[in-house]
């Protein structure tokens, strides 16, 4: 199988950094999703995104001339948001799975938001307080 920049894959996740995740493709072929790539909001902890061996949908973003292969989760799934109306589901199931989700979602945003401007508030009392002045003279 050769890849292509563009192409939708599905691959398997063979490891996680603190940066990204590797993606194993297939046939001895494996690349690297960026934390930036991974989904639409900030990532701080890949971790809660992704798992080892989990199956996940790829687009491929880039192909360097020693052949390292950029890959997207984030801009495989906009494929799959941009979907015509009549392609979705509207099952009972289907919205149920949704708003729960959904409800996953807001709960990490609210945490996340938290941990975010605490760690502003701490940033900028620091910066406020304690320190030496010049003199102006």
């Amino acid at each position: 199988m050769s890849v292509e920049v563009g192409q939708i894959l599905e691959g398997t996740v063979s490891g996680i950094t603190n940066f990204g995740a590797f993606v194993d493709l297939g046939e001895g072929k494996t690349g690297m999703v960026h934390i930036s790539e991974v989904a639409d909001a900030y990532v701080k902890d890949i971790n809660e995104y992704l798992k080892m061996k989990e199956k996940v949908k790829v687009k491929v973003l880039s192909i360097d001339e020693n052949g390292k292969i950029g890959l997207s989760i984030r801009q495989a799934m906009e494929v799959k948001k941009s979907s015509r109306p009549a392609d979705i589901d509207w099952s009972k199931e289907t919205r149920i799975q949704n708003s729960e989700s959904f409800e996953e979602a807001l709960s990490r945003f609210m945490k996340e938001s938290e941990e975010r401007l605490l760690d502003l508030k701490r940033n900028r009392d620091s910066k406020r307080g304690g320190g030496y002045s010049r003199s102006r003279g």
